[in-house]
């Protein structure tokens, strides 16, 4: 038997051009993520993350997704999901309802008063939004942002299913 060890292969190193636009990517998405947490707190009092959940249940059918769906939709772990949810039903803005069909599933569902909350954010959000993002970028770089993010998503979600995503914990 062979207890000798081969020598661990040598890290792949970012290069200082990859170097530089990881540090330039995590700057900006730290700065763009405060300055949206921050204006959501001073409008609506709640962060991106909350304000995000609401808009992901005004997007559907009768204003519901079971929870499951809520979490995969927002990339959040089911147990961020719950005690954000708990917040929320706290400020009557969405409420729980048990899934007929499955004892350990729950719905998440908008209430009319979280829409309303909703229809008065969003204006202030998309604001923030379009003077952050995308009213320093041209249209050329915009279609370029959306197609390398799609690709990064894409990579970091994969099919599997053993694959460790955040709303699978």
């Amino acid at each position: 038997m062979n207890t000798a060890s081969t020598p661990a292969e040598e890290p792949r190193w970012l290069t200082d051009e990859e170097q530089r636009t990881w540090r330039a990517y995590v700057h900006a998405v730290t700065l763009l993520e405060d300055h949206l947490d921050r204006q959501l707190q001073r409008d609506a009092g709640m962060p991106h993350v909350y304000f995000g959940l609401l808009v992901g249940l005004a997007d559907v059918p009768d204003r519901r997704l079971r929870m499951t769906e809520l979490a995969m939709k927002a990339k959040i772990t089911r147990s961020r999901l719950s005690h954000a949810i708990a917040r929320l039903e706290k400020n009557g803005w969405v409420r729980r309802e048990d899934c007929p069909s499955d004892k350990r599933g729950q719905f998440a569902v908008l209430t009319d008063q979280g829409a309303e909350v909703l229809r008065r954010t969003a204006p202030g959000h998309v604001a923030a939004v379009r003077q952050a993002l995308f009213d320093r970028i041209s249209d050329e770089q915009r279609k370029t942002l959306h197609e390398v993010m799609e690709i990064v998503a894409q990579g970091l979600q994969p099919k599997d299913a053993g694959a460790d995503l955040p709303w699978l914990r």
